[in-house]
């Protein structure tokens, strides 16, 4: 992007969480937010009846550097296209809206998503999965599927990883994992019990740990060493936000796939040549023997 964007959604999402000053500053940014940029750290204080201090705490509560990080988020904010909402399906709905509207869903999720992830975390992320003898993903329930997904991208560039969705299997795993090993646990919501234990866990052990949760502070996220980020869709009834949220954790695995890959491109691209073959030879053994059936 030529542009930091994602201000308004970091304050839209974090702000029923948010302390009752931080809230009031959040608030007026959210309803002025030209205004806002121009503002100083003091001056923000005094339109929401605040202090300068709760504005540089509402820029901590959002996991950014400081005001003119957020500033500069909301500034390419302005200059977007304004954001479709997340639409859910209608009783007996056709199903060329249904294809529209998911199709709107998942592309605003991308967007959402790309906007979220923390350069700075993501080139943290990237730095120690290089390094790592083992890395280790932990998801629960549609969360393991990411995971799985995970394991299968970075098994094809030669990196050892695991998945895991069995607690006790991730613990028996984890409570072996050495110093450099990378553990990442997957949890949309960000508030899954057994994600945060088993980082917490990793983190006993001297393992880097990696949370993708959803945007904001959670039980697991609090646990990471290094946090990614993706959109924090709604979930109307039938949870098209959830299918959708699927959509940003896939999405921010393969970013982190693609730039773990991009700087051990020649080794890469060696191993996944490899692995095609390995597969191209497993299935040429399966037709010979289903040609000598026939015969």
């Amino acid at each position: 992007m030529s542009f930091a964007t994602g201000g308004l959604v970091m304050l839209s999402e974090m702000l029923p969480k948010l302390p009752p000053s931080e809230r009031k500053i959040a608030t007026y940014m959210l309803e002025n937010p030209r205004e806002s940029i121009s503002l100083t750290a003091s001056e923000l204080g005094k339109r929401s009846s605040t202090s300068s201090a709760a504005v540089i705490r509402l820029c901590k509560s959002l996991d950014l550097k400081g005001l003119q990080e957020l500033k500069l988020r909301i500034a390419g904010d302005l200059q977007k296209e304004p954001a479709h909402e997340f639409r859910d399906i209608e009783p007996n709905e056709s199903k060329y809206s249904i294809i529209e509207k998911m199709t709107a869903n998942s592309i605003q999720t991308l967007k959402e998503t790309a906007e979220l992830l923390s350069a700075d975390e993501l080139s943290k992320a990237i730095t120690v999965i290089e390094k790592a003898p083992t890395v280790h993903f932990f998801g629960v329930g549609a969360s393991y599927i990411i995971a799985e997904d995970a394991q299968q991208k970075f098994l094809r560039i030669n990196k050892n990883a695991t998945a895991f969705n069995d607690v006790h299997m991730a613990a028996t795993t984890v409570a072996n994992a050495k110093e450099h090993d990378v553990v990442v646990g997957i949890s949309f919501s960000g508030n899954t019990y057994e994600v945060a234990k088993i980082l917490e866990l990793a983190n006993k052990q001297g393992a880097t740990t990696i949370s993708l949760t959803k945007y904001g502070s959670s039980i697991v996220s609090e646990q990471a060493d290094i946090r990614l980020y993706i959109s924090a869709t709604k979930e109307p009834t039938f949870r098209s936000g959830a299918t959708s949220s699927r959509i940003g954790q896939l999405h921010a695995i393969d970013i982190l796939f693609m730039c773990v890959a991009s700087q051990q491109y020649e080794k890469a691209i060696a191993s996944i040549d490899e692995t095609r073959e390995a597969i191209q030879f497993i299935q040429k053994s399966r037709s010979s023997r289903s040609r000598k059936r026939e015969d």
